[in-house]
């Protein structure tokens, strides 16, 4: 069995991009709320497919499991970010900690929302010709280009593996 490491050596780099990420997410939702106060001007029309406007997301992804209760989402995204910085501090592999670092510093963005409002504020809503998709946010868009970028990678690992 092998020993659990909690510091990599990208752990210096790693904990800089969660911190930008998480940084850049909360100081948008701040503005977003308090300085251009979307909820009070919304919904903000910027292009024919793009709108800014406040939604309360209770949930996850597409407002999924938002019966279960802010505690033990705040608890599960806490959790999964532990695993994601144990297998970060693990790799020797600089994409895949670009890319944990990502999740990690949007999950904890979110996180963040769920203690201070109960909810994740979004802001972003992209439609056209008829479809809408979800709400997000720049947390939202970290961990999904983090989860990206690691299929991505893996991609690449196998394409190397293979003859």
């Amino acid at each position: 069995m092998s020993e659990i490491k909690l510091w990599g050596r990208y752990a210096p780099m790693a904990l800089v991009l969660i911190a930008l990420v998480f940084g850049i997410d909360q100081i948008h939702k701040w503005w977003m709320l308090t300085v251009y106060n979307i909820a009070s001007i919304q919904p903000v029309k910027v292009t024919s497919f793009f709108d800014l406007l406040l939604v309360w997301n209770t949930g996850v992804s597409y407002g999924w499991l938002k019966n279960l209760g802010s505690w033990w989402l705040i608890i599960g995204q806490s959790l999964i970010s532990l695993l994601l910085w144990l297998w970060l501090a693990g790799t020797r592999d600089r994409l895949s900690v670009i890319a944990m670092s990502l999740i990690i510093g949007g999950a904890l963005g979110n996180v963040v929302d769920r203690i201070v409002y109960g909810a994740v504020a979004d802001f972003f809503h992209l439609h056209a010709y008829g479809f809408s998709w979800y709400v997000f946010n720049i947390a939202d868009v970290a961990i999904v280009a983090g989860a990206a970028i690691l299929v991505y990678g893996s991609l690449i690992e196998i394409r190397q593996k293979t003859p």
